[in-house]
């Protein structure tokens, strides 16, 4: 396979699937504003979606160093073409990259992704007013969820579905740690809100941002409790958002592709398993959970180097 092909498979996925991550986040925040009896100031409950998908300095700048407010956020993150983060410029990336692998990607998958970007670029031409923003999100939900239905239905496998593959499950896993970091590192310190009605919102409000709330509540039939949380969302094999079942697959896909040659890639992989592997949930909490966190985004940012030097850029000369 060319390798500009394998790169346009991998960022599809990954684009995709953070225009989805990203509905997601701003959807749960919105519906958080209602649900919670007790509210955070405006930016402290904004300024978090900035910093799960690293666009703090991009927001600054685009805002002349301005506050965070819920407008400006949900515009910055949901339409903002200055934003390369935002699911129009991801929506727009990922059908892009399909249209490069048309030949490789079935015509149910191309005539679906193509349709969700047309269809959600009109909804988002101008300023929407914010009621009808859920809407939106749950259109460009729906429209993600369809394509990766069609794509396991429809998509021969092999390597160009190993890539596929790949980059949807290395987008979860990085996405998966850096919510989970970020809020845990938010809500925890706070004892004097523990059992609030504020308290419940917020972590429930975790778990909706990873579509984890209803399985956490079939596995934990107690309150919900931050150590339970962490190793629902870090450990849980069974959960398709957790760090352990998207390494699981990250190595299925290598799989599909194949790793001869790659020693890098294959090393990258082994890292990431080896350290879900050694550390019990118990120490994992004791020790610095943040600091777990952040060792494993490394790792992750390490496979994906690796992966982008052993079968993209050797052609392509370039690293995206």
């Amino acid at each position: 396979m060319l390798s500009r092909i394998a790169d346009s498979l991998y960022w599809m996925s990954r684009y995709l699937e953070r225009a989805g991550n990203t509905a997601r986040l701003v959807e749960i925040n919105l519906l958080h504003l209602v649900e919670a009896e007790d509210a955070l100031p405006e930016a402290a409950q904004w300024r978090p979606l900035l910093s799960i998908s690293g666009s703090e300095d991009a927001y600054r700048k685009r805002y002349d160093g301005g506050e965070v407010t819920a407008s400006r956020t949900i515009q910055f993150m949901t339409r903002e073409r200055q934003n390369a983060n935002s699911i129009r410029s991801s929506l727009r990336l990922a059908r892009e990259n399909a249209r490069v692998v048309r030949d490789r990607i079935s015509n149910e998958m191309w005539e679906a992704i193509n349709e969700m970007w047309l269809r959600i670029d009109r909804l988002l031409e101008g300023t929407a007013p914010s009621e009808r923003s859920p809407a939106i999100y749950a259109e460009v939900l729906d429209g993600v969820a369809r394509f990766h239905g069609i794509s396991v239905s429809t998509m021969m496998r092999g390597e160009a579905y190993g890539f596929y593959l790949l980059g949807t499950c290395v987008e979860r896993a990085d996405m998966s740690a850096r919510i989970l970091d970020v809020k845990y590192h938010l809500l925890l310190p706070d004892v004097s809100m523990v059992g609030s009605p504020l308290d419940y919102y917020q972590w429930a409000a975790l778990l909706k941002s990873l579509s984890a709330f209803e399985s956490y509540r079939r596995q934990y039939h107690a309150a919900l409790r931050p150590v339970d949380i962490a190793e629902f969302v870090i450990f849980d094999a069974n959960f398709p958002r957790s760090l352990r079942f998207s390494v699981d697959h990250m190595r299925h896909a290598l799989m599909e592709i194949g790793t001869d040659g790659a020693e890098r890639t294959a090393a990258t992989i082994a890292d990431l398993e080896t350290h879900l592997g050694e550390t019990a949930p118990d120490r994992v909490l004791s020790h610095g959970l943040h600091e777990y966190l952040e060792e494993f985004l490394t790792r992750i940012a390490a496979f994906n180097g690796a992966l982008s030097r052993e079968y993209f850029e050797h052609y392509l000369g370039a690293e995206r």
